[in-house]
């Protein structure tokens, strides 16, 4: 079976590339649309600008770039406040913020109860 072809909004990544970036603000939801509207910031230039020079040990802070089609194929590295997460750039991911894949919150797991925690977990034994 044969991989079926991406599309975004019917456009193929060549014809997305081959836009300008006012052509392609038209396709992105509204808000990365208003954002693309108001001009691309220095920092996104600045991240385009290291990941078409091929660097390989992008490391950013910059969470609100929105990916554009170049950028795909890219390998980076987001920080989420703690740790810079690893991030390679696929086509699905196009249109959305770089942010958006480099979780700031952990899940929240709970584990057992401590020793006088409840009224039920004073009778147990402490081993």
């Amino acid at each position: 079976m044969a991989k079926k072809e991406f599309l975004y909004r019917g456009k193929t990544l060549e014809e997305l590339k081959g836009m300008s970036v006012d052509e392609f603000a038209q396709l992105v939801p509204a808000r990365q649309r208003r954002s693309l509207k108001r001009g691309v910031s220095d920092l996104a230039k600045k991240v385009m600008k290291k990941i078409n020079l091929g660097d390989k040990n992008l490391k950013t802070h910059a969470r609100d770039v929105i990916i554009m089609p170049a950028m795909v194929g890219a390998s980076l590295k987001i920080h989420n406040g703690k740790e810079y997460v690893p991030l390679i750039i696929t086509e699905e991911m196009i249109g959305h913020f770089l942010g958006e894949f480099a979780l700031t919150r952990k899940r929240v797991a709970h584990s057992a109860p401590g020793i006088g925690a409840t009224k039920s977990s004073a009778s147990i034994s402490v081993k």
